[in-house]
């Protein structure tokens, strides 16, 4: 009976045997999955004592889902809205690591359009997903004063923002940039949200808090081989992550891992702020809750979310892994 009620919960395993545990990415395998992946193919998740399973993300896939319904042990999640959003439905899911200090979301314009920082946008007309609109449109507006009537639709084609040079879009900055120079054949100004008071945590990892609660070793270890993975990642050969991306996501080419990777480093988006001397994967309560009484004040949430119920420090600011950066990267 105890051997079948380990089966069925998936945590538990024989003595001296790996800890069996699901991660669901938030999208296609990419380069901004690159410290799980390494992790797994460098064998630091098993050094670790877990047996990791990468679970890709995709359109048609809701990983927040499977998540809340017990079929994965951990996401990736994109931002902290979706973290608030469990919390306020009641759904008890918690974060547990944000591996992004910054989340890459960027506006993309032609370089000879006038648009040097976002207070030159007024009155150009934006492309936004579905999705932007209900996240980081509301600090655009309330930060520069921008109008819900430039709003158009985005549906990840670049025709038209290639073809109307007035128009700016949404995107990433490890992805599209690279792709409209490829389509384009012109570099694109890139105006990266974080680095103007858009603080969101990214990439961050949600777990169950009854896996928190009965399990904090499991967490505790996964964390750490992830931080592990990605000091790997940046700073060592990525090889090894790399080959099993492009396992998963065949069309995954590998001048866009290069570009993914070297505008990750740039930008700071895994290793920077706290990250520096906590370690990446770090979170502090102040910027927890200045993020949420922003998102509070843009409409989005009531007051009074129990943001104690969001997150735990319990696994992070520990330092993982910045002894293999400094071996690597020799600092």
């Amino acid at each position: 009976m105890l051997a079948l009620a380990g089966l069925v919960l998936g945590w538990a395993t024989p003595a001296g045997a790996l800890d069996r545990v699901t991660l669901g990415t938030n999208w296609r395998a990419q380069a901004e999955h690159g410290g799980y992946y390494q992790a797994l193919a460098a064998g630091i998740y098993e050094r670790h004592g877990l047996d990791i399973a990468i679970r890709q993300g995709g359109p048609q896939v809701n990983h927040g889902q499977l998540l809340a319904a017990g079929r994965i042990d951990f996401g990736v999640g994109a931002n902290l809205f979706e973290q608030f959003n469990f919390t306020q439905n009641g759904v008890p899911m918690v974060t547990v690591a944000a591996f992004f200090q910054k989340e890459p979301q960027v506006l993309i314009a032609h370089p000879d359009a006038g648009i040097d920082g976002f207070e030159d946008l007024e009155g150009k007309i934006i492309l936004l997903s579905s999705g932007g609109r209900l996240t980081f449109w509301s600090w655009l507006r309330q930060a520069y004063g921008l109008e819900d009537r430039q709003v158009r639709p985005y549906t990840s084609d670049l025709a038209p923002f290639l073809a109307d040079k007035n128009t700016v879009q949404q995107g990433y900055v490890t992805a599209e940039p690279y792709a409209i120079r490829r389509q384009g054949g012109f570099e694109p100004k890139v105006l990266l949200m974080a680095d103007a008071g858009y603080d969101t945590y990214s990439a961050t990892i949600e777990t169950s808090w009854k896996l928190v609660r009965e399990r904090p070793d499991v967490v505790q270890r996964f964390v750490d081989a992830t931080a592990e993975g990605w000091y790997s990642y940046l700073y060592g050969d990525p090889s090894p992550a790399n080959a099993l991306i492009k396992r998963d996501n065949p069309e995954m080419t590998d001048g866009q891992i290069a570009y993914s990777a070297e505008a990750m480093q740039h930008h700071g988006i895994v290793d920077s702020g706290d990250a520096l001397t906590e370690g990446v994967g770090a979170m502090t309560a102040e910027r927890w809750g200045g993020f949420l009484g922003k998102a509070v004040g843009w409409g989005l949430y009531p007051e009074g979310l129990p943001l104690e119920t969001a997150y735990t420090l319990q696994f992070v600011n520990k330092g993982a892994g910045l002894g293999l950066k400094r071996k690597l990267a020799g600092r």
